[in-house]
């Protein structure tokens, strides 16, 4: 008459009727009222009124023993037991579910008029883990029900292996979980859950992602190469891994094979590339470590450089291990190798070691680094002259000594005319300058000439003029 919304009191007489016992009562009242969700995979437990129901139901359930719950139940119960027992529903859970009617009530209105994620924690709730993850896969629920509902339980509460044991179960190849699998990596690298990560991992057979989620734990946090040589068991974990990798790619070519879809893929020949970087990476943490025991290494705020960085941070390495050793030729070897095996831009890396030294006034060991470098036997004709040309441009205060022992070291005169220019030494310019060939030493004594002037040298412009 009021034009009221009768659905409260229809509910509020439900409720009435189950706490009477009068379970089918109860379903005819709530069929009233309760509604089936829009969609059955929201990420929510359904209707607040369905969730008074189970919540009601679930604490009505007396702790009596599997065993015994039959025997003690009334007449009413054992009736609703065996209505309930009549329903289609898809998966019946063994243990106290299914002898208990109050539970086979709540998987009633569950089923019903509840969401999969209400189904499925449900079922969590109970220990009946088997069943929650065959209605997630026959419903075709989206991965953030089962992110949701079981895999956050389950590593809450310990039980992830379990988890894992029943995955294999229902599917050995794990294929059917795969979509699931790869939302739980994604979720776990959100959270920064890097152990449980890489236990999911290993489970899964992804090795190539496993070898990944190795080298996090091997550079993450280091601040020092001491730390990292204390680390060096993550190295050949990365190893052991692409090595079984290669061993399941050459195992499965040669017949089709449609198995490890979800499972990373990675070129034969890049993996074997990668395996060549972690024993790189290994001699480099070793000399480092060796070099940094043995206080010759200058330790750095800056992020710690390995391998597995980008380009500039592999040429950080090389820098590292060339200054860091007792010499310049200790660790030359090995910053060559990485040059050679990333192919790097080698001149750019031997400018940085050169300005680093003449920082540290070790001039002498810059005359060690040329001579490093034209052993190589990949130089060019004026890579040791760019390097120090590089140096010079930067450092004007260099000692007169070690200045001209740097510039005679170099090859091409036209380079050290250049060198003796950029370091106002124009009367040394002049000497190298009318050596050359006769129109080209004109061209170098008129530029000398010039610059004299501008700097007011009066000495050398006078000697010029004379010569031209």
């Amino acid at each position: 008459k009021s034009g009221l919304d009768p659905g409260g009191a229809w509910h509020a007489w439900g409720m009435a009727c189950l706490k009477a016992g009068n379970l089918s009562s109860a379903r005819e009242k709530f069929n009233r009222c309760l509604k089936p969700p829009m969609d059955l995979n929201q990420l929510n437990h359904g209707s607040r009124l369905v969730q008074d129901v189970i919540q009601y139901l679930e604490s009505t359930v007396k702790p009596v023993l599997i065993a015994d719950d039959d025997y003690f139940a009334t007449l009413r119960e054992l009736e609703a037991t065996l209505r309930t027992r009549s329903l289609s529903l898809e998966m019946i859970c063994e243990g106290k579910i299914q002898h208990n009617s109050y539970y086979q009530e709540c998987l009633f209105y569950l089923h019903s008029y509840g969401t999969n994620l209400a189904i499925i924690s449900f079922y969590m709730r109970h220990d009946c883990m088997r069943e929650a993850l065959l209605h997630l896969l026959n419903k075709e629920s989206p991965s953030e029900v089962f992110i949701e509902g079981i895999f956050i339980p389950s590593y809450e509460s310990g039980k992830l292996h379990m988890l894992e044991n029943l995955l294999e179960t229902i599917d050995p190849g794990l294929e059917s979980w795969g979509v699931y699998l790869i939302a739980a990596c994604k979720y776990l690298q959100r959270k920064n859950y890097y152990h449980i990560l890489y236990e999911l991992q290993q489970f899964m057979k992804d090795h190539v992602r496993a070898a990944m989620t190795c080298i996090r734990f091997f550079t993450h946090g280091a601040k020092s190469y001491t730390e990292l040589g204390g680390k060096q068991t993550w190295l050949l974990k990365i190893k052991d891994h692409l090595k079984v990798y290669l061993q399941e790619v050459s195992r499965s070519s040669g017949r089709k094979n449609t198995a490890f879809t979800f499972r990373k893929k990675m070129a034969a020949t890049d993996v074997s590339r990668h395996i060549n970087t972690v024993d790189l990476q290994m001699e480099v943490t070793k000399f480092l470590h060796q070099c940094e025991s043995s206080g010759t290494s200058q330790m750095t705020d800056s992020p710690l450089p390995t391998l597995f960085g980008n380009n500039n941070m592999k040429m950080d390495v090389a820098c590292k291990v060339i200054l860091e050793g007792k010499n310049i030729e200790e660790g030359f070897g090995i910053a060559f190798r990485v040059l050679q095996d990333f192919q790097l831009e080698a001149t750019e890396v031997y400018s940085k070691v050169a300005k680093q030294l003449v920082k540290q006034q070790k001039y002498s060991e810059i005359r060690q680094l040329l001579k490093c470098v034209n052993e190589s036997g990949v130089a060019a004709k004026n890579d040791g002259d760019n390097i120090i040309l590089s140096c010079l441009n930067e450092f004007k205060n260099i000692p007169a000594e070690d200045l001209d022992n740097l510039i005679q070291d170099m090859d091409s005169d036209e380079n050290k005319i250049q060198a003796y220019m950029m370091c106002n030494k124009l009367r040394s310019a002049y000497l190298v300058s009318v050596r050359q060939e006769k129109a080209r030493a004109v061209q170098l004594v008129q530029h000398v000439q010039q610059l004299a002037e501008s700097s007011g040298d009066d000495v050398v412009r006078a000697i010029c003029a004379q010569w031209l």
